[in-house]
């Protein structure tokens, strides 16, 4: 559902300008708040979308891949150049790290299948693992690459996060496309049951 080793590497400049202390902070708001978003889609799975904003989930689906690919398409022509930036409070770079960098049309859409496919409990017990492993094995990689002594052992594990964040847009990407398919496809069946 999610991708700690991609998310470490879009975080990687906000660790480097911000304390352990503080990052730690940003970071465990980030998760809150995309757990509280999760399990809001969880709960109330397809009704978000026909209900509340009227509109369909598969148009969803499509949007979020366009997104996707675009965010895909940056990472492998920009690298590192496109990492998130501190630009002002800490309380905003929580909700910037939140929304998309960890809760994205890909999280949504599982999280609405999730409801459809578990029960409430078993949907709730999940999330909370899923963010828990997120939140250490980020941890886990900082602390890794923060006792590497020598200088050169730090410049190559730099290198090759950035060539990871390269090899990470083609997936992305990848994933962006079956999205958009995906919801293609699944519009069109419908619209020919729908047709007498």
């Amino acid at each position: 559902m999610l991708n700690p080793f991609a998310l470490f590497l879009y975080l990687k400049p906000i660790m480097q300008d911000l304390s352990e202390t503080d990052f730690r902070s940003v970071f465990l708001k980030a998760s809150i708040i995309s757990f509280c978003i999760y399990l809001v889609f969880l709960l109330f799975g397809d009704l978000v979308f026909q209900k509340v904003f009227n509109i369909n989930f598969e148009s969803f689906r499509i949007f979020g891949g366009i997104v996707l690919f675009s965010f895909a398409y940056i990472f492998i022509v920009q690298g590192k150049k496109a990492f998130i930036q501190i630009k002002g409070d800490l309380h905003d770079l929580a909700s910037e790290i939140a929304l998309p960098f960890m809760v994205g049309a890909g999280t949504i859409s599982l999280t609405v299948l999730m409801s459809e496919q578990l029960q409430l409990w078993q949907g709730v017990v999940a999330l909370v693992l899923i963010m828990v492993i997120n939140y250490l094995i980020i941890m886990g990689l900082k602390q890794m690459r923060r006792t590497m002594r020598s200088k050169n052992f730090q410049i190559a594990f730099d290198k090759i996060m950035e060539l990871l964040l390269r090899i990470n847009g083609f997936f992305l990407g990848a994933i962006g496309v079956d999205m958009i398919t995906t919801g293609i496809s699944h519009l069109l069946l419908a619209a020919g049951r729908a047709q007498p």
